[in-house]
């Protein structure tokens, strides 16, 4: 029986922290193990994720499908690359301000990427919290958020998450205009107001529409993040793990899963200085086994929780820092 399609979001509260880079590899591990992977570019306005693949500049993308400039579907704009089960499908590189495409557009696009065929669909998608982004990442229950361990990143990749879930309220319950009334001073209130709570939220709607505070609650239960930390330098910055956890908890009323750490690396930044493809060229490099662990992750667990997972993610760390590899299958 064919499997079925896994789409996953990519994004970043904020731009530097190496979201591109590990869409880029993250699907090459993917393919690399025989699934058929397909990269989309949807960092529009800033799409460079040809660059972390290999290729040129030159291939009409999203951009043209959403102008409309060819008379082709999505699928028809799928580009091989040289990892056999990998394609890719370029952004707006060719096609100038697309960074704020209209709610028809994006419709559009939601609705051509859901029928694209593949066992695993990526989204590189733009860094911040544009409602663009926010649906984009929405196209899936669970999806990828990375960060650095440096504290604007964190607090930028929780003010992320929190317009995540106001933004799935507001998709969900829209035809409320008190609730929408909520969300909108919600929106404007920082992660460390002691008012901003989702529970408060649910609360202070169940007094009125108890059908409306149920789906709250079933929309933070359903939501799970999966956290990728990126240039990790010592076993000591996983301490954020359990912050991180407080944080989602007590103020947004979800849950995350610590998905995978990838720590500093000088090859990745030399790689940077030009195009290509940095897994199947450094075979012994730690990004290289972390990157991998992340797609056996994605195989093996991405459509359940994993229970303990801040635990887990810390003892991986801690051989990962003492220079000893972790085997054990819950790792």
């Amino acid at each position: 029986m064919a499997q079925s399609t896994t789409i996953i979001p990519v994004a970043g509260g904020k731009g530097g922290v190496g979201k591109s880079f590990l869409t880029a590899n993250l699907a090459v591990a993917l393919a690399t193990r025989g699934h058929s992977t397909i990269a989309v570019d949807l960092d529009l306005g800033n799409s460079n994720l040809h660059s972390f693949l290999g290729l040129e500049n030159r291939y009409p993308g999203i951009g043209e499908y959403l102008h409309k400039a060819l008379d082709r579907p999505l699928s028809d704009l799928v580009v091989p690359t040289e990892v056999p089960d990998l394609r890719f499908i370029p952004g707006d590189g060719r096609m100038p301000f697309m960074a704020n495409i209209t709610h028809h557009q994006k419709k559009a696009l939601i609705r051509a990427i859901r029928q694209l065929s593949a066992r695993y669909i990526l989204l590189d998608l733009s860094a911040g919290t544009s409602f663009n982004t926010l649906d984009l990442f929405l196209i899936s229950d669970q999806g990828i958020v990375v960060t650095t361990p440096e504290y604007p990143s964190i607090m930028k990749m929780l003010v992320f998450l929190k317009n995540l879930v106001l933004r799935a309220f507001e998709q969900n319950l829209r035809s409320k205009p008190a609730l929408v009334a909520c969300l909108n001073e919600m929106y404007n209130q920082s992660m460390a107001s002691p008012t901003f709570t989702t529970e408060a939220l649910r609360k202070h709607v169940a007094g009125t529409n108890k059908a409306a505070a149920a789906e709250i609650g079933q929309i933070c239960h359903k939501l799970r993040p999966r956290v990728v930390y990126n240039m990790m330098e010592s076993l000591e910055d996983t301490a954020i793990f359990a912050r991180i956890n407080r944080s989602l908890s007590d103020v947004l009323s979800i849950e995350c899963d610590h998905f995978g750490v990838i720590p500093y690396d000088s090859k990745v930044r030399r790689s940077m200085k030009q195009p290509g493809i940095f897994l199947p060229g450094n075979p012994d490099s730690t990004t290289t086994q972390t990157i991998d662990r992340i797609a056996d992750r994605i195989v093996r667990y991405w459509d359940e929780p994993i229970v303990g997972s801040a635990e887990l993610l810390t003892n991986y760390a801690r051989g990962l820092f003492s220079g000893t590899q972790t085997t054990a299958k819950s790792q």
